[in-house]
């Protein structure tokens, strides 16, 4: 059994099909969107997934898998525009729901890490670029966010 996966604004779920692709079993899929009206179409379109209308900085108050931690939370969010205090809201809730060996997968279209180190450094967060998403227009950068020491899994 796959390791249940969180993405961050989905949208109209173009990601989404890519994890389903790549082996992630529908119903392993959180998909957290603020927006009501996409929220009703990703409904419509991957049925077995839990999808949860509200905004991924109050993704802390949820539990999506009752319990159960995920593997990966995969976020197409603009960070780089969002509040500092938003940022690690989202930050905070997610890796609140990672397994210690998770992480955090961020899409952006900056050329750096759109998450500020000090916010990194202040969550005991690291993140290295980890490739490009070539199949995005324009192409997307990927980093990988992790907790600077990670614990053996229980």
């Amino acid at each position: 059994e796959s390791a249940p996966v969180i993405e961050l604004g989905p949208g109209t779920g173009a990601f989404t099909r890519a994890l389903i692709g790549r082996g992630v079993p529908e119903s392993r899929l959180a998909l957290v969107e603020a927006g009501p009206d996409f929220a009703a179409l990703l409904r419509q379109r991957f049925p077995e997934a839990q999808v949860l209308c509200m905004n991924a900085a109050r993704l802390g108050t949820a539990d999506p898998f009752d319990g159960e931690k995920a593997g990966a939370v995969v976020s197409g969010l603009p960070v780089l525009s969002m509040p500092p205090k938003t940022v690690i809201g989202i930050l905070n809730g997610a890796f609140g729901h990672l397994r210690p060996d998770g992480a955090f997968y961020q899409f952006t279209y900056g050329p750096r890490c759109p998450i500020p180190r000090a916010i990194l450094d202040r969550l005991g967060l690291k993140a290295v670029r980890i490739g490009r998403a070539v199949a995005n227009v324009p192409p997307a950068a990927v980093y990988k966010i992790t907790r600077r020491w990670q614990r053996p899994p229980a």
